[in-house]
Order: structure tokens, then C-alpha cells, then sequence
């Protein structure tokens, strides 16, 4: 690699090209480089009919493309990224993709614990950052102890989120807001409320309704009040009480909830006039243990449908694990894991 310019320089893992096929094309202006150990990987990977297979050889292609436009010794110098036909939302890439030609001497401690793949990375980072004083390097791995590796010995590493739909996930809504604490003396001068088959409804007429949409759940602190919006309409909205599921009265397959948002949850979960329900929170935070506790009161208890369908995405953490004993279909056998777990507790 001879092109010594200032800017920044990315090092990208194998399972980062395994993630996003198209990931070579994401950096803009910047440049791309592919140890020789990513390119090894990506050949002993490209057989089978999994997604990661699928898009191993999908990166084939691209760099396949990359290299018919380029004479073999221009590659030192780096592949234009926009001799391609990709063309992602920000426009061409406009930055080079360099590859690994010549070994690299392995400056690492002896005593670095991992595996060899790994080590190799990190031993063309610490060469790139003697070759290329003035560029930026930085490792790019979803792997998180290479980038803890890479941190420890000075190499710039980083998560690989260029195909989030949000940069920031926080800027995701909650799908809850809390009421200020003065929310009903504001509202009292126009205010109905009724019941309807055991439910009572709030229709409420005031400024702070003009941002709900229906699904919204609102709340007061000090009320301990929580409701969901059924209906907007300029400044009027339709509310009603939600069920207490924290109460032991109100439990979904013996299960309860343990605090507001879970309680959230489960009254959107049971509510039959709700086609789609998305949760997102933490591990841990019990979203498939209320979804399969709401799904199955619903099969079961309500008569409400006739069948579960249950799937979870298959997108390996690291390496593969390989095929297990029978057709390729059981390789998804341990993802399934964590829902085997919770029908076990329910």
C-alpha cells in the first residue's frame, strides 16, 4: 500500500462484510482496507445456503467488479470505490479499497490471548499505522473483544452501525409520555367521560393532545394514572384506562407485570384492536416472555387465533457454529434457545 495521504483509513472484520455485503461502499470519502486474513475467511464462508453465505458471495461480486476495472498493477494504489454499479443513499463512495499484499511482522505481546484471525488484524493495523502516519486507522468489528484489543494496544477500533435506520437509537420513541402534574386541571373546563362493557373513556380537548396518536400511552406520576389514546383529531382525543397487570387479579398465564413499562407492554399485547406491536428494551427486559404470555392466553384461553408463529433471526454472533446432526433447517435450533426457555416458565 503506497498512497500516503492524510484522512482516515478503515480496517474492516470479516463479520462486518458477513453483516452488510455492501459495507466496502459506506465509508464516503474514506479509504477501505481488507487484511489478507478477512479475504480467507470470506473464501472459507462463501458455500452453503445461509444469509451469511449469501452475502459473502455477494462481497465476491463486488470485489470482483472493483478489480475488472482496475490493471493488476494499479492494485497497490488502491481500487477506486466508484468504479462500481452500487451506489448507496449518500451517493458513490469516492474513497479506495486497499488490500494486504505483503505480510506484515507481528508486533503484538506475546502473551495476547485470542484467536489467530483476530491477531492478524490487529498486527495490519500496527503495520497501516507505520505506513501512514498522517491517516487516521481505525478497526471497524462488530466483534467487541477485538475493538476491547484493539483499545488496549492504542488502535482506534469501532462498532460497525452504518445500516441502523437511526444513528442514534435514543432518538426512537418511547411510545409513553408523562402528563404534566397540573395535565387535569388544564383539561377540566372540556372533559366527558363515560363507560362502555366495563372500559372508561376520557375525551379530552386541549393543545397537548395535538402530538398523540393512537397507541400512545400516557401516564401520571402521582395519580398513578395510565391510559391509552385511541383516537386524535386536531386538538381532541379519545382516551381510556389501561388494565393494572401488576395485580396479581390481572395476571397474563401467570404472569405479571413488574413495573410500568412491562405493564405498557402487556395491555398493548392484549389489546385485539392493535394489528402490530413492536417492543424494544434491553435483554432481560422480559419482551419474549410477555409476548408468548399474551400470545398464548390469546390462542389458548381466548379463542382469539388459531396458531403462534414464532421466529427469531438467525444472524451469527462471531463465527458460525457450524451444521447440526440433520438438515441445514436445524442449524436455527439454538437461537431458538431463549423462546424454549420462557414457554418453559410459562
Amino acid at each position: 500500500m503506497n498512497r500516503s495521504e492524510a484522512g482516515r483509513l478503515f480496517i474492516l472484520d470479516t463479520n462486518v462484510l458477513m453483516h452488510d455485503p455492501t459495507s466496502i461502499f459506506r465509508f464516503q470519502e474514506h479509504d477501505v482496507c481488507l487484511p489478507m486474513v478477512v479475504l480467507e475467511e470470506l473464501d472459507a464462508a462463501k458455500k452453503g445456503l445461509s444469509e451469511v453465505s449469501r452475502n459473502v458471495r455477494q462481497v465476491s461480486r463486488f470485489l470482483d467488479e472493483l478489480l475488472s476495472h482496475t490493471a493488476g498493477s494499479a492494485i497497490e494504489e488502491g481500487l477506486p470505490l466508484k468504479s462500481t454499479s452500487f451506489k448507496g443513499e449518500g451517493g458513490q463512495a469516492s474513497g479506495r479499497l486497499f488490500f494486504q499484499t505483503l505480510a506484515v511482522a507481528h508486533e503484538l505481546p506475546v502473551s495476547l490471548a485470542g484467536n489467530k484471525p483476530d491477531n492478524h488484524i490487529l498486527s495490519a493495523a500496527i503495520a497501516l499505522q507505520k505506513e501512514r502516519p498522517h491517516s487516521h486507522i481505525t478497526i471497524v468489528s462488530k466483534d467487541i473483544n477485538l475493538r476491547i484489543k484493539a483499545t488496549a494496544l492504542g488502535i482506534s477500533a469501532e462498532d460497525y452501525s452504518t445500516d441502523q435506520v437511526l444513528d442514534d437509537v435514543n432518538l426512537l420513541h418511547t411510545g409513553y409520555l408523562q402528563l404534566n402534574d397540573d395535565f387535569w386541571d388544564r383539561h377540566s373546563q372540556k372533559l366527558d367521560s363515560w363507560q362502555e362493557q366495563g372500559r372508561s373513556f376520557y375525551r379530552l380537548h386541549g393543545p397537548d393532545t395535538a402530538d398523540w396518536y393512537p397507541g400512545l400511552c400516557i401516564y401520571l406520576e402521582q395519580d398513578n394514572f395510565e391510559a391509552i389514546v385511541r383516537s386524535c383529531e386536531g386538538q381532541q382525543a379519545v382516551i381510556e384506562t389501561l388494565t393494572d397487570y401488576r395485580h396479581s387479579s390481572h395476571s397474563v398465564w401467570g404472569i405479571n407485570a413488574l413495573n410500568r413499562e412491562q405493564n405498557f407492554a402487556l395491555n398493548l399485547l392484549m389489546d385485539p384492536e392493535l394489528d402490530f406491536v413492536t417492543l424494544l428494551g434491553m435483554a432481560g427486559s422480559g419482551k419474549t416472555l410477555l409476548t408468548l404470555a399474551a400470545g398464548l392466553a390469546q390462542t389458548l384461553d381466548d379463542d382469539r387465533f388459531r396458531e403462534i408463529i414464532m421466529t427469531r433471526a438467525t444472524v451469527p454472533v462471531g463465527e458460525d457454529i457450524g451444521f447440526l446432526p440433520g438438515t441445514e433447517e436445524e442449524k436455527m435450533t439454538p437461537w431458538m434457545g431463549a423462546l424454549m426457555d420462557n414457554l418453559e416458565v410459562l
